[in-house]
């Protein structure tokens, strides 16, 4: 993702409010067959990743789900069961839905057993994530919790020493307090490149940079779609990502019941896109530490870290554009919000 800047709204764009992009987003999804809290929770969810500039995981993604859903692949009516399995511990079977209504609906019960306890773990299963994982373990951070999620995706990533793709691009997602100031919040696939990134390189046409993956024989390309198109992605830092890709397989799949990555097959359902694996996610209250101090040490460590030359920490440009956007409104491309429309039936 590019830094945002000042420049004005283009001829063919419009500007929207979070708001109003949130209500036309829930219109596609109850128009395509979920019900209102799964539209609610997803239309906010690719808002807000649009509002902060995230255009991988914003509206980009819409197509995707209303195909998804039109295969039948995923339900978008599923209700989420929350199972209380120990004193911090909280299960959650999606039904086959998406992630992150099970995740709102565990909410309650893990933050209750995270500030009891001091920990709490919740293992989502039988799930489909499709969206950014960074806006899962914000919230979190804004009541004053460490959170640390993982999710693993569709095979398409060629473990490090490998010679065909085994993992998902597996990203890992965390979020801790900061005194005085926003959470500090990253979010990064375990690929070279989130797939996302490389699906609009492939569309504007442009190349990848060195590194990002492999084309069907198995040879290095820029050509994003080569990548796509029988190729497959490499993990970030060689070995070093493909053992935290190998983590997320095991925590996101194998602790909670859900797929790996390799494990399911759509090729009868025309149209998914949402892979149908697992989520697991920790949040740790750390008053049962170092009380306030926590947030206190960690806007002392972002003091340090400036000190040292750092001009941006992860999540900056994010929350500029989020100010930008929020001041200014969401600026989309006419063809854009005119699919957009059409979908939800304006």
């Amino acid at each position: 993702m590019s830094a945002p800047n000042d420049c004005a709204i283009p001829a063919a764009a419009s500007s929207i409010t979070v708001e109003a992009l949130t209500g036309l987003l829930e219109s596609v999804f109850l128009r395509n067959g979920t019900s209102a809290e799964v539209a609610r929770v997803l239309a906010a969810n690719c808002a807000n990743a649009e509002r902060d500039g995230a255009h991988s995981h914003g509206v980009f993604r819409i197509p995707g789900y209303v195909s998804t859903l039109g295969s039948g692949w995923v339900d978008g009516q599923a209700v989420p069961q929350v199972e209380d399995v120990a004193s911090g511990f909280v299960r959650v079977d999606a039904g086959n839905g998406f992630a992150q209504p099970a995740l709102a609906a565990a909410r309650p019960l893990l933050v209750e057993k995270a500030r009891h306890a001091g920990i709490a773990v919740l293992a989502i299963r039988n799930s489909h994530h499709f969206a950014a994982l960074w806006p899962d373990v914000e919230p979190f951070a804004e009541e004053g919790l460490v959170a640390l999620s993982v999710v693993n995706s569709m095979t398409c990533v060629v473990p490090h020493g490998a010679d065909r793709p085994l993992f998902g691009t597996n990203p890992i997602a965390f979020a801790a307090p900061r005194a005085g100031a926003a959470p500090i919040v990253f979010d990064l696939a375990t690929s070279a490149i989130a797939h996302g990134d490389v699906q609009i390189a492939a569309r504007k046409g442009e190349k990848l940079p060195p590194g990002m993956g492999v084309d069907s024989l198995g040879q290095p390309t820029q050509d994003p779609k080569a990548i796509l198109e029988g190729g497959a992605l490499l993990p970030f830092g060689g070995h070093k990502g493909s053992a935290l890709s190998m983590m997320v397989e095991l925590l996101a799949a194998a602790l909670t019941g859900g797929n790996f990555s390799f494990e399911f097959d759509w090729s009868n359902h025309p149209g998914a896109k949402t892979p149908w694996t697992g989520q697991l996610l920790i949040v740790i209250d750390p008053s049962k530490a170092a009380g306030q101090r926590f947030a206190e040490r960690s806007e002392e460590l972002v003091r340090q870290m400036h000190g040292a030359g750092l001009k941006r920490l992860p999540g900056d440009r994010r929350h500029l554009q989020r100010a930008r956007s929020l001041a200014q409104g969401i600026v989309l491309d006419e063809p854009t919000l005119l699919q957009l429309r059409t979908l939800a039936g304006y």
